[in-house]
């Protein structure tokens, strides 16, 4: 009992770890979310909480290049994501948040600009992101590498769209 309590606890700190980061990777400076992702507690909030000034840097940006920036991201994150879970040495890393930057950019996807949107953007796309009802849990817990890390995401921010879109 004491010794998987104790390979529980290595466990534990190599998931927490951030010690394989390094800023100075441009790969991973953006899976960290420009460091946000290096916040000591609730990375993804941070996370999110650094998208927010990229989705007012696209806000002039057509609806067409709004949505082409946000797939290659999204593309350009499978990538990124593999690489920094690879170098931390743990499948999704709690500071690896290039997916939850994404996740919010289709959440506030086509709704009008107004903080009172951005909060409620927010609230929704952490919501999901954190407490994954199905299928967002099913693809988190199947869904493996850097695809599995964007995609969970991914699909928490569409449902936070489409709430998005009833709400406003």
């Amino acid at each position: 009992m004491l010794k998987a309590l104790s390979t529980f606890h290595k466990i534990m700190i190599k998931k927490n770890s951030t010690e394989n980061f390094t800023l100075s990777d441009p790969i991973q400076f953006l899976a960290l979310g420009f460091g946000s992702g290096l916040a000591p507690r609730a990375p993804g909030t941070f996370g999110t909480l650094a998208a927010i000034p990229i989705y007012l840097l696209m806000l002039p940006l057509s609806s067409l290049s709004f949505a082409m920036v946000v797939i290659v991201m999204s593309i350009a994150g499978i990538y990124i994501c593999q690489k920094a879970a690879d170098a931390a040495g743990v499948h999704d890393h709690g500071a690896i948040v290039w997916d939850e930057i994404v996740g919010f950019l289709i959440t506030m996807f086509m709704v009008p600009f107004s903080w009172l949107t951005v909060v409620v953007g927010f609230a929704l796309f952490r919501f999901f992101d954190i407490f994954k009802p199905w299928p967002i849990s099913f693809i988190d817990k199947k869904v493996h590498g850097g695809l599995g890390i964007m995609l969970d995401d991914i699909l928490a921010g569409l449902i936070a769209l489409a709430c998005m879109h009833l709400i406003f």
